[in-house]
């Protein structure tokens, strides 16, 4: 035998273990545990490893991520993970005094009352085999992407399929409510330009003799219900909404109603800030960066310099922002109508978030590598 085999034994061996431990059906098939029902394992590099969402606690920070992995510091230096009742991966993490919420994968948020030391599971709904067919809903098992809470008691969470949740008790009961209807069938309101140049049947040329469709045909409609992405609150009190080809939200009644808007730009959204009276900063795909002041009636577009895609952003003072991205980018200005100044954190990977840390300009920041300081200057 060549010595090389050998080295595989004790790798089989200790597979062959961990499978006497699986639980099995009376067929002997074996199940795997659902990571929705199952704990976060405590590992030795769990701050190193995918952090996604980061917010700021009465006793520090708290960060969330892959494997349901949650973990707290005091300073954002050092990190201690904490038993979480659910190895789904968490997205995003919001904070008001001691109470925090975790939303992620398969419609799971878990909620914690003292500053993220115990935590609790307030919903799941993960996607059965029973789902499997043409009529089940597709926001069954969706993952929540945004969370946002006003106070200790009224929040809010958004998703895959504009699956949108609210609470108006602290998370004890979550309802589903409609933030993008369903769309109108809209194809008797077709206009006969768009009727003359129907994309071509099978088999058949364009008017031009040329087997190509023209800008009308290939035109894509606005997508009826979109993944909601992030979700804002303005000092005014107004809540947005930012998703996928560029489709926001707005509702300046306590998300009662909510009116949908369009962006400039037919790409994702895959953040946005909230500041004073009704001023949002909405960014996302490629490079892409939109202010707004009056709510969304009208867009100035920002220029970064960049294509690469920003995921996290977090306000700061007088108007100012950090964007944090793909490949380490971290875009700043000091007060609003500053351009956009680029910087590169290497070391972080791709940026998920990114929060303020103390008083003297660093920043924290949740990513693929796991969190880290930033001194931008």
């Amino acid at each position: 035998m060549n010595r090389s085999g050998f080295a595989h034994w004790p790798r089989v061996a200790m597979f062959g273990a961990i499978i006497a431990t699986l639980p099995a059906h009376a067929d002997d098939t074996f199940t795997w545990p659902d990571p929705v029902d199952s704990p976060a394992q405590i590992m030795p590099l769990a701050a190193q490893s995918l952090l996604l969402g980061l917010a700021r606690t009465a006793n520090g920070y708290v960060a969330v991520g892959g494997r349901g992995d949650i973990l707290l510091s005091a300073d954002g230096a050092r990190w201690k993970q904490v038993e979480v009742p659910t190895r789904s991966t968490l997205t995003a993490v919001a904070a008001v005094d001691a109470n925090v919420w975790a939303v992620g994968h398969d419609g799971v948020i878990v909620h914690s009352a003292d500053n993220g030391e115990h935590w609790q599971v307030q919903r799941k709904d993960p996607w059965r085999k029973s789902d499997a067919s043409a009529s089940a809903d597709p926001r069954r098992g969706a993952p929540l992407l945004g969370v946002l809470f006003a106070d200790a008691s009224h929040g809010f969470a958004v998703g895959a399929y504009s699956l949108a949740l609210r609470t108006d008790d602290g998370g004890a009961h979550w309802q589903e409510i409609t933030v993008a209807p369903q769309p109108k069938d809209d194809a008797d309101d077709a206009s006969a330009d768009d009727t003359a140049s129907a994309a071509p049947a099978d088999g058949d040329k364009s008017d031009n003799g040329k087997w190509t469709f023209n800008q009308s045909q290939l035109k894509i409609g606005q997508e009826g219900t979109p993944h909601l992405n992030a979700i804002t609150r303005t000092g005014s009190g107004a809540l947005f909404i930012v998703g996928e080809r560029g489709a926001a939200f707005r509702s300046r009644d306590d998300g009662k109603t909510w009116q949908r808007l369009q962006l400039p730009y037919d790409g994702s959204m895959f953040g946005v800030i909230g500041y004073a009276g009704e001023h949002v900063l909405a960014f996302g795909l490629r490079g892409h960066v939109f202010e707004s002041t009056d709510l969304g009636d009208h867009w100035t577009q920002v220029p970064t310099g960049t294509e690469l895609s920003l995921m996290g952003g977090t306000a700061l003072p007088d108007g100012g922002a950090a964007i944090v991205g793909a490949n380490g980018i971290v875009l700043m200005r000091a007060k609003a109508g500053e351009p956009l100044a680029s910087r590169v954190d290497t070391a972080a990977g791709t940026i998920a978030e990114v929060l303020p840390l103390g008083d003297a300009g660093e920043l924290l920041l949740a990513g693929e590598n796991g969190a880290s300081v930033y001194n931008p200057k």
